[in-house]
């Protein structure tokens, strides 16, 4: 294959050159005006003069042709592997390439997997990207093979036919669940609305068409319920927390004969549980450094709301001022501890001993309250060793440690005991403390009083002198309870020797009484990090531990967990799908996502080209069906409809490689300058002969 063409290297500047043509143009008039004879010939040695100077070439190429290129990307999303949808895509793969292989046509087969972070199916990006691998001067069209589900919009338009060979049968119907609203907090107590749809689409057989369908839902994996709910309507469901931190929401619907798939039968909500406000009340026995501490700390927290009392001048106290004459208020004992006492999520005795205020009826009331979820706290002085303490008192028959009526005022380091090291309340307190010299305990401040205790119940998580308990922490009922035998930690704020974690230690203690999910001392707990699930197990016991994890499949897989610290056993499992997975320890449960459990692969599943029709109409390229029979190949020329019944067209497009190029002058330049003189020459003449 040869070409040749005409090109120029002028040998003045084409400014120069065009000058000389205006002047000579302008000579020409002049001779044409005066009626000279030999304007014509004048004329044209003129031209050949400025031809000369323009210097043409005559260029020849040696021309290899290329063959044409087209695309094929095969959809290997999801849902293009649906019933018999990859077999669909391979016989149209392999009919195309033989096709192609018959015009001449070169092939590159691309495939489209899953899009990363749940995108979908990207064609239109897959496309462009595969277009930028390619010479676009080579590229004669475009076959996409799939179900036309794109979730993304078209970018560059290709220079050729774009066709869809689409998968799928007429007879496909699938029905999917939609959660049109959930929140993703919740307040605990508080009634939370999420939005529920069931769509069917496709060819829905006649006897499930309009028909109600049972859906199944689960909080945090307990066993299914079921309610009622059209098809086509959205759907309202109320829903109430109790339980704070992460809360799965699973749905279900019951798969039907006939559905493509039931993966998107199912899905999952997840809802942050969250306290609205906690409610403490805190009551001072008498006024002392300390109690500063706990109102610093509590009003520190926004998410607290502290009522603070403290007994200035007790029944008993007889000083001959007249009660209209104090500026003190009364105590509001039967409203804080009869009408009230339920609105409180934590109760703290700071100091307090029995003087009369509290009748024996309002402390029976109190452990009620402990008995029924309610928290408890006790911070002790001497007070709690005396005959007024509040031991001997009804709540003596829920705190889990019992006073010897022994004070010890010296001066004491607190430790953490064996179980302390794995309680969430304590474990790692010592970390920022370490030992001074070497020693075994922490580096904290002493305490200079602790009341000796005796404990009966519970768990002893700090100890004092001679390893005495010195915080103890229990379960009474459905609440907690905790007894502090000291009245010393503000020396821990006020840094007392180097001070000590008081912040911290009364922050989880509070926090651990009203229940916080995150501190609980036997708990289980996973993560996910993309396709890894990190497993925690707490625990006071010692292993070994193992977690049974059941898949979205119902199948399940047993890991032996590995103790990283003391209370705390973990393990990571890469997880073989995205979906819900169930773990289970001992009598713990709960629940992971892994991945996306919603794919939004999955939302739509029958097949549907529109998402594709607007670079197919771009291009002017068609879409068919598979199951229709294969189309035949054609070729047409480039911004003529490329479709037809039973055919799909490609755009030849001619394109070559040079592989020699060679340049000669178009004449020598003696023959331009004999040329131009010698017409010249002929006008002089034939107008002297006039």
């Amino acid at each position: 294959m040869n070409g040749a063409s005409l090109v120029f290297d002028p040998l003045l500047p084409w400014p120069v050159i065009a000058a000389l043509g205006v002047a000579a143009l302008l000579v020409t008039i002049l001779s044409l005006w005066r009626g000279l004879a030999g304007w014509a010939f004048r004329f044209l040695g003129f031209g050949l003069v400025l031809a000369a100077l323009a210097n043409p070439s005559l260029q020849t190429e040696d021309r290899q042709p290329l063959s044409d290129i087209a695309l094929i990307l095969r959809d290997e999303t999801g849902s293009n592997r649906l019933a018999d949808r990859a077999a669909q895509s391979e016989t149209a793969v392999e009919a195309l390439s033989a096709e192609l292989a018959r015009l001449g046509v070169e092939e590159r087969v691309v495939s489209v997997p899953d899009a990363p972070d749940n995108a979908g199916s990207t064609l239109n990006a897959a496309i462009e990207a595969a277009m930028a691998d390619l010479p676009r001067d080579r590229l004669a069209g475009v076959f996409v093979v799939s179900d036309g589900l794109a979730h993304d919009t078209a970018g560059v338009t290709p220079p050729a036919p774009v066709h869809v060979l689409q998968t799928g049968e007429d007879s496909d119907w699938d029905r999917r669940l939609i959660v049109r609203n959930a929140p993703a907090y919740g307040i605990l107590g508080e009634t939370l609305t999420l939005t529920l749809r069931i769509e069917d689409e496709g060819n829905v057989p006649e006897n499930l068409r309009d028909r109600p369908v049972q859906v199944g839902f689960a909080l945090n994996g307990e066993d299914l319920r079921y309610a009622t709910a059209p098809v086509g309507t959205d759907m309202q469901l109320d829903l109430t927390l109790d339980r704070g931190g992460l809360n799965v929401l699973r749905f279900v619907l019951p798969t039907e004969d006939g559905e493509l798939t039931d993966r998107n039968n199912a899905a999952v909500v997840q809802i942050n549980g969250i306290r609205d406000r906690l409610r403490v009340l805190l009551v001072s026995g008498e006024p002392h450094t300390g109690q500063r501490t706990w109102r610093n700390l509590l009003k520190s927290d926004p998410s607290v709301d502290l009522v603070h009392f403290t007994i200035l001048r007790p029944p008993d106290r007889q000083d001959g001022v007249p009660v209209n004459e104090l500026s003190l208020i009364a105590f509001p004992t039967r409203e804080l501890f009869i009408e009230k006492i339920d609105e409180f999520d934590l109760i703290i005795f700071d100091r307090y001993r029995r003087r009369g205020i509290l009748p024996t009826s309002y402390f029976d009331n109190i452990r009620r309250y402990v008995m029924e979820g309610g928290a408890l706290l006790v911070a002790g002085g001497p007070e709690l060793a005396s005959a007024e303490s509040i031991y001997h008192s009804p709540l003596g028959r829920i705190l889990p440690a019992e006073p010897t009526a022994r004070v010890f005022d010296q001066p004491f380091t607190p430790h953490l005991s064996d179980i302390g090291q794995r309680h969430p309340v304590t474990a790692g307190l010592d970390a920022d403390y370490p030992p001074q010299g070497g020693g075994e305990l922490p580096g904290w401040g002493r305490w200079l009083r602790q009341i000796e205790l005796t404990p009966n119940a519970g768990d002893v998580v700090m100890q004092g002198i001679g390893d005495r308990p010195l915080l103890v922490l229990d379960h009474a009922g459905e609440g907690r309870v905790a007894e502090l035998a000291s009245d010393q930690a503000w020396l821990w704020d006020r840094g007392f020797e180097g001070g000590g974690p008081q912040a911290e230690l009364l922050r989880r203690l509070a926090h651990w009484l009203m229940r916080e999910p995150d501190l609980e001392e036997e708990a289980l707990s996973a993560t996910a990090q993309g396709q890894t699930l990190q497993i925690t197990r707490r625990s006071l016991q010692d292993g070994p531990h193992s977690v049974t994890i059941a898949r979205p499949d119902d199948s399940t897989i047993t890991l032996d967990l590995t103790e990283s610290d003391p209370g705390r056993f973990t393990a990571e499992w890469d997880g073989p799908e995205p979906g819900l997975y169930r773990l289970r320890s001992d009598d713990l449960d709960t629940v992971a996502v892994l991945g996306t459990a919603n794919p939004r692969e999955y939302e739509r599943v029958v097949a549907d080209g529109s998402a594709m029709q607007p670079v197919l109409d771009a291009t002017r390229g068609g879409m068919v069906a598979i199951a229709a029979g294969m189309p035949g190949l054609r070729a047409v020329e480039a911004g003529r409809q490329a479709y037809g019944r039973g055919w799909l067209g490609i755009t030849p497009r001619e394109a070559y490689v040079t592989t020699d190029l060679r340049l000669s002058p178009f004449l020598p330049a003696w023959a331009w300058l004999l040329l131009g003189a010698g017409l010249i020459l002929l006008g002089w003449i034939r107008e002297a002969r006039r």
